[in-house]
């Protein structure tokens, strides 16, 4: 069930096709982040005498191999470590750290890094790690948990940056090189290749959102490579590394990044304002299946059935329906209510899912128009609907 008055909601009558996790309390332990201090390395203070790279060597080497090495000499100082460590006490083991690391990269001269949300989540200390070594503590600018990004800021204290200039993703193609660049397995400044294998996947982000067009790479990709920056032949970025598909939990040739020209739009907004603002439309509805297709008397069976629209609200006064009045079939322990219209797109993106109604909307800005694919009755009825701005929560 999606409904307009928070995403609290989200998943208490979806009939199986979501699942909803909560967070598992341990008798006896409780979070101990004034003890956190104990776990941070020795902070970087002043401005640390960098040495220049030594010459390039290119004697012997292809063009192509002199170019990889230009791009891995020009971007590696804009790469950095991120470590997030939490304490934690209980009364029989006493003190219980916690630390988890990925990496991110520099995007400005203020100090602002961009990584993976799941990389830094629930951390009590947040700790940024240069090529050289230097550690600086970051706070938490702001995240969009549905792509899996967040922002960091550290302090540079007038030292110089270096930073990673951002490309086009929307011109990629497939069988165009790639090259990742990260810490994996705590491997700093690792440097990995490889192609474009595919554009416009479709993947689920460990939030259950679903991302449409994430970049697809052979280039190795594994623990520790989360929020770094993959890369053109140019040393532009063109992605963020995000996850991998895997049996083992290792690289097996199938990365993903999430597109730069999406994180631009979404780290210009945290950087703005410290939070991502999408477009909502206001109702409830609940993933059409099989057994409530019958039992409501449809003919069809994938879509999403509108069970209420709020009064006055945008779906309204887009001219939606919702429920009809005393008007329900039973699923399990929920009662549903049915003859409301039937979203079968938007924005020509075909909807079966809960998940793939908010994926279509993740572009949006509340004051956008959206068009509407609805099944109402025997008829088919395209609806422009002006979105307004996504609830907390």
């Amino acid at each position: 069930m999606i409904n307009s008055r928070g995403l609290r909601r989200l998943g208490l009558v979806v009939l199986g096709l979501l699942s909803i996790s909560g967070c598992a309390t341990i008798a006896g332990i409780r979070p101990a982040p004034e003890d956190v201090h104990w776990l941070e390395p020795e902070l970087t203070v002043g401005i640390p005498d960098e040495q220049p790279m030594p010459p390039i060597r290119t004697e012997g080497l292809s063009s192509s191999e002199i170019e990889t090495v230009t791009v891995y000499r020009d971007n590696i100082r804009a790469v950095v470590n991120v470590t997030s460590l939490s304490m934690f006490r209980n009364r029989f083991q006493g003190h219980l750290p916690v630390s988890g690391t990925g990496s991110g990269f520099i995007v400005d001269q203020s100090g602002h890094v961009v990584t993976n949300y799941h990389v830094i989540k629930g951390g009590q200390s947040l700790i940024i790690t240069m090529y050289d070594g230097s550690n600086y503590r970051a706070r938490m600018v702001g995240y969009d948990p549905d792509l899996d990004l967040a922002v960091l800021q550290f302090d540079p204290q007038g030292r110089t940056l270096a930073t990673i200039k951002v490309g086009d993703s929307d011109v990629l193609q497939i069988g165009q090189k790639v090259l990742a660049l990260g810490n994996p397995f705590g491997l700093e400044g690792t440097l990995t290749s490889g192609i474009i294998s595919g554009l416009r996947r479709p993947m689920q982000t460990q939030s259950g959102f679903i991302v449409r067009n994430l970049i697809q790479t052979d280039a190795a990709i594994n623990p520790g490579n989360s929020g770094g920056p993959l890369l053109n032949s140019s040393g532009e970025l063109v992605g963020i590394n995000v996850m991998i598909v895997s049996p083992t939990g290792g690289n097996v040739g199938i990365g993903f990044s999430i597109p730069s020209n999406v994180a631009k739009r979404i780290v210009g907004q945290i950087i703005e304002g410290g939070t991502v603002m999408r477009g909502w439309i206001e109702l409830d509805g609940v993933a059409l299946d099989s057994q409530l297709a019958r039992d409501a008397g449809l003919n069809r069976s994938k879509g999403l059935l509108v069970t209420y629209v709020e009064p006055g609200g945008n779906a309204e006064k887009a001219g939606l329906h919702g429920g009809e009045a005393g008007k329900f079939v039973q699923q399990g322990s929920v009662w549903v209510p049915i003859g409301g219209d039937i979203i079968v797109a938007v924005e020509g993106h075909p909807v079966t899912t809960v998940i793939e109604y908010l994926g279509s909307l993740e572009a949006t800005r509340p004051g956008d128009v959206v068009s509407l694919t609805i099944v109402r009755g025997t008829k088919t009825i395209e609806l422009p609907v002006v979105l307004t701005a996504r609830p907390e929560g």
